[in-house]
C-alpha cells in the first residue's frame, strides 16, 4: 500500500475512490445517524452524539477541551501523521456542516491533513460504481497530539473587540430571517445579530442539487459584495455550526485570510442583556 496523496481542503468522489486503501488514509463519517451504506473502511464519530462539540454553562455548540479532543480522535484510530477526509449526508448546507464543523476542529487542533469529501455521501452515491460498506470500520486507537492554533476561534471577548471597533467585517450566516431579527433559534435569548453585522445565508455557498460547493471565486464575490475579504472576518451563526459552513467556504476554498469561527455566536452572545443587538427588540 501507499501513502495518500496530497490532498486540498475539498475532494470529490472521484479523488476519493482513488484513494482508498492507501496507507495513512482514514474516511470519517459523521452522519448523524450514519443510515444506510457507508464508504469501505469509513470509521463513524456521530456530529451530534460523540462529542465534536461541548456544551459549556449550559450553552451548546463550543469547542472541547484539547485533551477531550484528543481522545475522541485517537480512540477512532486517528494519529497526527494520518490524513483524514470527513464525510456528512450532503443533502444541503446545513448538513455539510458537521463535515466542515469537523473539519474546521481538526484545523484548530493543528492538523491540516484533513479534507471533506464535496457532496458527501449523496454524491459518493450518485456513482453506483462507487464501493459501499454496509457497516463502519473499527481500528487500533492511536496517539493523537495537538498543536492548537487559536488563531482560526474568534472568543467572545475578541468579538466585543471587534462589535467595539466597528471594523472587522462581522458575517452572519444564518437565515435572512434571523439576521433581520424576525426569527430566532431556541438557543438564543433574543432575536437579532451582532451590531455591525453582514449577511451571506449559509446556503449561498453550497449547491444541494449539484451536491457540491459553489466556486472559489463565487465565494470571492459574494464575501466581496458583503465587505467581508479583509481584516481578518469572523464568522457566526447560532451555536457556530451553520458559520463554519461560511468559514470553511470563504478561508479553505476561497483563501481569505485570517477568517475566524466564533463558536459561541448569537447563543452566547444573547446571553448577557447588556450587550448590544443590531435588528433585534429595541435596537
Amino acid at each position: 500500500m501507499t501513502t495518500p496523496p496530497l490532498a486540498p481542503p475539498l475532494v470529490d468522489a472521484a479523488w476519493l475512490r482513488t484513494a482508498l486503501g492507501r496507507t495513512g488514509l482514514v474516511v470519517l463519517d459523521v452522519r448523524s445517524p450514519a443510515d444506510g451504506p457507508t464508504i469501505p473502511e469509513a470509521v463513524h464519530a456521530d456530529y451530534a452524539k460523540a462529542g465534536w462539540r461541548a456544551t459549556v454553562n449550559g450553552m451548546p455548540g463550543f469547542l472541547p477541551e484539547v485533551p477531550v479532543l484528543e481522545a475522541l480522535i485517537g480512540g477512532l484510530g486517528i494519529g497526527n501523521p494520518d490524513h483524514v477526509v470527513v464525510v456528512s449526508s450532503g443533502a444541503n448546507a446545513a448538513d455539510m456542516g458537521n463535515a466542515t464543523r469537523v473539519y474546521w476542529t481538526f484545523k484548530a487542533l493543528g492538523h491540516d491533513a484533513v479534507s471533506v469529501l464535496d457532496g458527501g455521501m449523496a454524491a459518493w452515491t450518485a456513482d453506483p460504481s462507487n464501493p459501499v460498506g454496509l457497516e463502519p470500520a473499527t481500528l487500533p486507537p492511536k496517539l493523537f497530539k495537538a498543536s492548537p492554533r487559536p488563531e482560526l476561534r474568534a472568543t467572545l471577548a475578541e468579538v466585543e473587540k471587534a462589535v467595539a471597533a466597528g471594523t472587522v467585517p462581522l458575517v452572519d450566516s444564518r437565515s435572512a430571517e434571523q439576521f433581520a431579527g424576525k426569527a430566532k433559534s431556541p438557543t438564543a435569548r433574543a432575536a437579532g445579530t451582532l451590531p455591525g453585522a453582514v449577511h451571506i445565508d449559509n446556503a449561498s455557498f453550497y449547491s444541494a442539487a449539484d451536491k457540491r460547493f459553489v466556486t472559489p471565486e463565487t465565494v470571492r464575490t459574494l464575501a466581496s459584495q458583503a465587505g467581508a475579504t479583509q481584516d481578518a472576518p469572523i464568522a457566526f451563526c447560532n451555536t457556530g455550526h451553520l458559520a463554519s459552513v461560511a468559514w470553511f467556504a470563504m478561508s479553505e476554498l476561497a483563501g481569505i485570510p485570517g477568517v475566524r469561527l466564533y463558536d459561541g455566536s448569537m447563543t452566547e452572545w444573547t446571553a448577557d442583556p447588556s450587550r448590544p443587538l443590531k435588528n433585534g427588540e429595541g435596537a
